[in-house]
């Protein structure tokens, strides 16, 4: 079973972009399917990445990237010190908090590029020695960056996962597609059930 980023309102620049990050993000979220804390923080292939780890970083790097263009300061700023820790749940940190996090960042960024003026809005970057001295980057390089940032995970994560249980993504993509159509039909006989409940009342 595939995917397909839904079409976007012809012009609509920013919706399509906004569209195919969302799309990213679900490819790395589907990846924890059905897995629990341990296996999610397990490396099971040659590489030190595990899956909750990637979840965190990216949800952790996209805030970055909309602090930035927000020109706000990071509450979540690393340090080299702490850098490591953005690779993996520390302390009581579950994937379930992780993915609550994340869907709260996601929000912010749609809510924040629907307010913009345009795309062509910049903001400057940040001192570093892989940016260009006094660097400015515009909303629309934000967000293909974030095309590229979490789809470059994501296939991490495919790896990863497959090594892990040889689940592949189209497999991925086939369960949440059924857990999503269960949870609606659970919905809708609970919906049902409180109408009939309030009709014999």
């Amino acid at each position: 079973m595939v995917t397909h980023v839904p079409s976007e309102s012809y012009g609509d620049e920013r919706g399509a972009l906004l569209s195919f990050v969302e799309a990213q993000r679900g490819g790395l979220r589907r990846s924890v399917l059905g897995l629990s804390e341990a296996q999610a923080a397990s490396r099971p292939s040659a590489s030190e990445l595990s899956l909750s780890g990637l979840l965190k970083h990216v949800a952790e790097c996209e805030l970055n990237w909309l602090r930035l263009a927000q020109q706000r300061p990071n509450e979540l700023q690393r340090t080299e010190e702490t850098w490591g820790d953005s690779f993996r749940l520390v302390g009581d940190e579950t994937v379930p908090q992780i993915l609550a996090f994340w869907d709260d960042v996601a929000a912010q960024t749609a809510e924040f590029v629907a307010a913009l003026p345009g795309l062509d809005e910049t903001f400057p970057l940040p001192p570093a020695p892989w940016f260009p001295k006094d660097g400015k980057v515009s909303m629309r390089w934000m967000l293909l960056h974030l095309v590229e940032e979490i789809a470059r995970h994501a296939g991490h994560a495919d790896i990863v996962r497959e090594s892990l249980d040889g689940k592949t993504a189209f497999e991925l993509v086939a369960q949440a597609a059924e857990a999503d159509a269960a949870n609606a039909a659970n919905a809708a006989n609970a919906a049902d059930a409180a109408d009939t409940a309030a009709g014999t009342a």
